[in-house]
């Protein structure tokens, strides 16, 4: 979220900002609505300001007459005291109006973008940073991981789809243990090697925490509500375990010394995909429930340009350890997620489809939702004299997306013959299974 205050001191570097966005005209609209408010906000406090100013005189002033005699002249004084009182009132109530208008406008903007973000209206725009890895040569057709799954008994979609409808999929047997060795992996790689703490939290949130992340109030429709509130307040199943883990210090203020905060956790993700009819319905790669690895860093203000280049990487060392060809792509203006200021899609190769595929997205949000939940960090001592709180730099990243992991796994590894040759990292988590082959038809 955006300091409104900001935004009324320098509207035009936000119409500036939003514009390269290329969104519609709703943007500048909200602009204009928070410079307007913010000037009845002002007008109204300068109101309230002379209003206490002259009930604090004619309040002094009841005294002195009373002691005099002149009770005419302090009945009326104290008349003047209500009437002044009654106005305070209504333009407390008007500024608490204005505050909440306020901060829903503020809320509705998303992110200004950094400078080297490349212009473009969609993905076909990204920029190509690197690629690591080449696609192998199979020798014969590739098949999609549908195919593979179904051929080698460990992907059922019809089965799911009788329990719950499109847009799921059971794993059983040597497919549940894949999913399982893949979070195993990336936890013991982020934990082990990439300084992360591991957490496990709740997959339910509050609506105030899904607002805290920038979910809510602009993707409610993207999201799954609790049919009743829970402890008074809408709630949500997690879209990432971003939401809770970045919320996990708001409203706290951290030592600078305490920084960075890095976790990772394992969790279900749920999302509507609203808008997303007819894309990729079939098999793993677009569904309601999926499983994630994710990764959050809490920074210092000045850090979180370094800390986003390690986070990438950290993604990048999950796909190197499956032995899995990718590209790193920086998205452009018109492809970067609301709460992002710049964004990384790590895509990785699909041998059906013959292109990249999204497995991970690393974003640096900078203080963007640091102060929609309000967490922030005071820096070190500056010649022994304590400094103000800042707000935190938040990013996060995919560690990876397991689902679509697999599905890289599976396409990348087929073998002519149907089997699947597994990546030397998972051998170990999978009791030593080098290759998944079709069951014997009994």
């Amino acid at each position: 979220m955006h300091d409104p205050r900001e935004i009324a001191a320098d509207p035009e570097r936000f119409r500036a900002g939003l514009a390269r966005r290329g969104g519609d005209a709703s943007s500048q609209e909200a602009v204009d609505h928070i410079v307007s408010l913010s000037e009845q906000r002002t007008a109204l406090v300068q109101a309230a300001d002379a209003d206490r100013a002259a009930r604090n005189e004619a309040s002094k002033s009841i005294g002195g007459l009373m002691r005099e005699g002149r009770r005419e002249e302090a009945e009326a004084a104290k008349s003047e005291v209500a009437a002044i009182k009654a106005r305070i009132e209504a333009s407390e109530s008007q500024l608490g109006a204005i505050e909440a208008a306020l901060r829903d406008a503020a809320l509705r903007l998303p992110n200004l973008l950094d400078g080297d973000v490349p212009a473009g209206a969609s993905d076909a725009d990204n920029q190509e940073i690197a690629r690591w890895g080449t696609p192998a040569e199979l020798g014969f057709e590739a098949e999609g991981h549908v195919e593979l799954g179904e051929r080698l008994g460990i992907l059922d979609m019809e089965r799911a789809a009788k329990l719950t409808g499109a847009r799921f999929y059971v794993l059983t047997g040597l497919g549940a243990r894949l999913e399982r060795a893949l979070v195993n992996l990336f936890l013991d790689l982020h934990t082990g090697k990439h300084g992360y703490t591991e957490a496990v939290v709740p997959y339910l949130v509050h609506d105030r925490i899904a607002e805290g992340t920038g979910q809510l109030p602009k993707f409610a429709e993207d999201m799954f509500q609790l049919a009743d509130d829970l402890n008074g307040s809408r709630t949500y199943l997690i879209p990432t375990a971003e939401v809770p883990l970045t919320n996990l210090h708001r409203d706290e203020i951290l030592d600078e010394a305490q920084l960075p905060v890095q976790y990772a956790a394992f969790t279900p993700c749920f999302r509507s995909e609203a808008g997303s009819a007819g894309r990729d319905t079939r098999g793993m790669l677009r569904v309601h429930q999926f499983h994630k690895v994710e990764l959050v860093h809490l920074t210092a203000d000045g850090d979180s340009a370094r800390a986003h280049e390690a986070l990438v990487g950290h993604a990048e060392a999950c796909l190197q350890a499956l032995e899995l060809p990718y590209r790193k792509m920086l998205l452009c203006t018109g492809d970067t997620g609301f709460s992002a200021q710049r964004c990384y899609d790590l895509e990785v190769w699909m041998p059906s489809q013959g292109t990249y595929r999204e497995v991970s997205s690393c974003s640096n949000t900078g203080p963007f939702q640091a102060r929609r939940m309000n967490l922030r960090y005071r820096p070190s001592p500056v010649e022994g004299k304590k400094q103000k709180p800042r707000f935190c730099h938040t990013l996060n990243g995919s560690g990876l997306a397991t689902g679509r992991a697999l599905i890289a796994v599976l396409e990348n590894g087929q073998q002519a013959d149907g089997s699947v040759r597994l990546p030397a990292a998972l051998v170990p988590y999978m009791g030593g299974i080098e290759v998944l082959t079709p069951p014997v038809p009994r």
